[in-house]
């Protein structure tokens, strides 16, 4: 598994509920004393999303929380993450501070909000980066790409020498960092043969470090790249529009729909992934933990004959609707195969505002245009004005421009 996790604002609406009083209030309590302790952790997510300064500072006085007890230990590493989302850098001394905890969840989480926080660097705090790159390899992954994301020329002779690694994550890392700061894309090459590997951790990292290195040239081998449609938009969209401007070149809509798009025909599958066409074998795949898998499971369902197709759908739906990875896929096959007979599965999807289901939300935007289902243009509208997800937002403009 990766040490980096896709974190968004997209959940946010988890912790809507929570007052910021009453957050502020977990943090300082000792966990003990309440009657359910994670509610702790959980008030550090919730901060991330204020932006009073007293909401700031509990936040900071949370990475000097003792680390002996567990609850404490995960409220550390939540407020570390929180910090970066933050972006002020009034937080850098706590998390340059981190950087020395022996923890390594909190360390990672230290390095990645400083790079999100994105301000210049002291002497002695890009030292301490470098220091950094001293240590386990999840570790070292963080610090070269705080290095590349913050654009720091100063860890180039000691990043360079990772670029060859034994470990893939620490060399995918070290090239992104190489064509990134020091305009080498020529390092990228096996970094493009990774989006193949069997090895789904591999294409991953893959994908997040194409994103980093920045060169919008090589987004057609990423949008074919079997892993999550969410991992895939995230470096797409920091490849084509790095600003976050919302202005895409036109060179790359066709791309960007197609891996919003999601048809499992179009990805670089390997054969034994997609399975028998039988239900069961189908069901199997869609719960497999590795995309590649997920997506065969997928395409085997799109090569049915349509009724059986149509009773398949059914079937699966009945038993694993409330598994947010099937129910992502099924609802992008109703759409790519216009199973019109399970329309009804779309305009749920296209409802739900659960933030574990927004990727079918995407899916049963484009399902829409697949299906012409104009009745859902003021709920399109809505999202696309409502929504913090920029692949959930993109998709519904564009579907509603040429639903229209």
């Amino acid at each position: 598994m990766l040490p980096e996790m896709v974190v968004s604002e997209r959940f946010d609406i988890l912790f809507e509920g929570m007052p910021e009083e009453k957050a502020l209030l977990l943090l300082q309590t000792n966990p003990d004393d309440l009657p359910n302790p994670v509610d702790k952790y959980m008030a550090a997510t919730k901060l991330a999303a204020c932006r009073s300064e007293r909401s700031l500072e509990g936040l900071i006085a949370a990475v000097q929380l003792d680390p002996e007890n567990l609850i404490n230990r995960i409220t550390r590493r939540k407020a570390l993450e929180a910090l970066g989302r933050r972006k002020d850098e009034k937080a850098l001394p706590s998390l340059f501070s981190a950087l020395r905890f022996d923890d390594e969840p909190s360390v990672i989480n230290a390095l990645d909000s400083i790079a999100q926080i994105g301000s210049p660097l002291t002497a002695d705090q890009s030292d301490q980066l470098l220091e950094a790159l001293q240590s386990s390899d999840n570790q070292k992954r963080s610090a070269i790409q705080a290095h590349t994301r913050l654009k720091l020329s100063t860890g180039e002779q000691a990043i360079s020498a990772f670029e060859n690694d034994e470990n893939p994550l620490v060399a995918g890392a070290a090239r992104a960092y190489t064509a990134k700061v020091l305009g080498k894309v020529e390092s990228l090459g096996p970094l493009v043969q990774q989006l193949t590997d069997p090895v789904a951790g591999r294409r991953r990292s893959a994908v997040i470090d194409l994103g980093d290195a920045g060169d919008a040239s090589l987004l057609g081998h990423l949008v074919t790249c079997p892993v999550s449609m969410p991992l895939r938009a995230k470096s797409a969209f920091q490849l084509v529009d790095p600003e976050k401007s919302g202005q895409i070149p036109d060179d790359y809509v066709a791309l960007l729909e197609q891996l919003l798009r999601d048809d499992p025909s179009t990805l670089a599958l390997q054969n034994d992934w997609i399975c028998e066409g039988q239900t069961i074998e189908i069901e199997k795949n869609l719960q497999h933990r590795d995309e590649g898998k997920q997506y065969g499971g997928a395409l085997s369902l799109i090569r049915m004959q349509k009724q059986e197709q149509i009773d398949a759908i059914e079937q699966i739906q009945t038993k694993h609707w409330s598994d947010y990875g099937a129910n992502y896929l099924l609802t992008s096959v109703i759409g790519l195969q216009k199973v019109h007979e399970h329309s009804h599965l779309v305009r749920t999807a296209l409802a739900e505002t659960l933030p574990q289901y927004a990727k079918s939300r995407v899916a049963a935007a484009w399902a829409c245009l697949s299906l012409n289902l104009s009745d859902q243009v003021d709920l399109l509208r809505e999202i696309q004005t409502e929504s913090k997800w920029t692949p959930l937002r993109w998709s519904c403009e564009r579907v509603l421009q040429q639903l229209s």
